[in-house]
């Protein structure tokens, strides 16, 4: 999915501009910058894109977790719930608001089980935090019923997922606040970067604020502002925000290559009857970032794994036996290995996880291959690719 293989001229051009004004920094310096703001650029480009009234960029999409729950009010003892299936990140940035991360079920869409939703609230019950992983979502109809029912946040991490929509609305869009992630590895990256969304405005001035140490960024004296509330440094820099700008604006083109070779790719993988696909919620469309299908049972997905090593097709994960995106190796958050002391709240807020198991967890991951789309191919190299999986599959099985 990242769009740094298609980096060209538009990159080049953005990034020159910045050199040449010699300021890297988004915030002041205003005479010397000949009018380019690239940070105030591309946060108007997203708020475009994504149909929101305030974008706020941040410095990765960890950054843009944690900045989402601190401006919504969570943190000390507040209970998040979260998927199993994930990136590290986003229990990383649970804990760093001093909240406790309530890790629960996913289903056949590989996101949150709107039923185990349900079944984790508690009186200390916050927010609900949907991931897109792979590029696609859960059935947000239903968790926005559940926050309403409840009187809970919902806060959509859309990092994977920036090109998705669900009903007619881009994902990051439909939640109190949305999240986003720009890094190397993403359909549109800074290099390093994030951006939170939102259509509320005091959420979107608290984020102004909060992610510049609580600079209240008015005037034009840096110096002179004052400082509202405690605040942290999570800024963008220009050069970062150049690259993102030139990329958010080809993201519909990256969009269209990656459901070109995904449909190509799942048109192939069809023909195999113990195949079936992830689903997607009705109304939801992908951002085609990713391939998601489940073989008959653990011992197929891990053949088909070696099989596709072996033959040459790379990018295809079996998140079942990764280290860093699901629960089962997460032993550094189940027996809370920090460099600094954990809060009490929190430390008893995690005693559930060395008892916990998630067998239904476990029935879709241990059965999941997810497969990366890359820009990058050719239309004859995607059919090769797809001819390559279907004969590593049939092995497989």
């Amino acid at each position: 999915m990242p769009g740094f293989e298609l980096f060209g001229s538009a990159e080049r051009k953005e990034v020159n501009d910045v050199l040449d004004s010699g300021v890297l920094m988004r915030y002041g310096f205003d005479g010397m910058r000949n009018g380019h703001w690239k940070a105030k650029e591309l946060e108007a480009e997203l708020q475009e894109k994504l149909q929101v009234n305030h974008a706020q960029l941040v410095s990765s999409g960890t950054a843009a977790v944690s900045v989402a729950m601190a401006i919504t009010g969570v943190g000390a003892g507040d209970e998040v719930i979260m998927p199993t299936f994930t990136f590290v990140a986003s229990f990383e940035a649970i804990i760093m608001l001093g909240a406790i991360p309530v890790l629960v079920d996913i289903d056949d869409t590989l996101t949150l089980d709107p039923k185990a939703v349900e079944a984790a609230i508690t009186p200390k019950t916050k927010a609900i935090m949907p991931v897109h992983m792979c590029g696609s979502m859960a059935d947000l109809n239903a968790l926005q019923a559940i926050c309403k029912k409840h009187n809970l946040l919902l806060i959509e991490d859309a990092c994977q997922a920036i090109g998705g929509s669900y009903k007619g609305k881009p994902l990051g869009s439909i939640g109190d606040v949305g999240c986003f992630s720009f890094d190397f590895v993403k359909t549109i990256t800074c290099g390093e970067g994030g951006a939170v969304i939102t259509n509320n405005d005091t959420y979107f001035k608290h984020a102004d604020h909060y992610t510049d140490h609580g600079h209240d960024h008015e005037g034009m004296d840096r110096g002179a502002e004052t400082h509202p509330f405690l605040g942290y440094n999570f800024r963008i820099s220009e050069l970062q925000a150049a690259v993102g700008l030139a990329q958010a604006r080809r993201l519909y083109d990256f969009v269209t290559i990656q459901k070109k070779y995904y449909t190509i790719l799942r048109e192939a993988l069809s023909v195999i009857p113990e195949i079936t696909f992830r689903t997607v919620p009705e109304g939801g469309e992908e951002s085609y970032g990713f391939l998601n299908f489940f073989l008959p049972d653990l011992e197929a997905a891990r053949n088909a794994s070696k099989a596709f090593k072996k033959s040459g097709v790379d990018a295809c994960f079996h998140y079942f036996d990764n280290n860093w995106h699901y629960i089962r190796k997460w032993d550094h958050l189940k027996d809370i290995k920090s460099l600094y002391p954990i809060s009490p709240e929190v430390k008893e807020g995690l005693k559930y996880l060395q008892t916990k198991t998630f067998e239904q967890s476990d029935h879709y991951i241990a059965r999941n291959i997810s497969c990366l789309i890359k820009l990058s191919w050719t239309e004859d190299q995607v059919r090769e690719r797809a001819e390559k999986m279907k004969k590593a599959i049939l092995e497989a099985l």
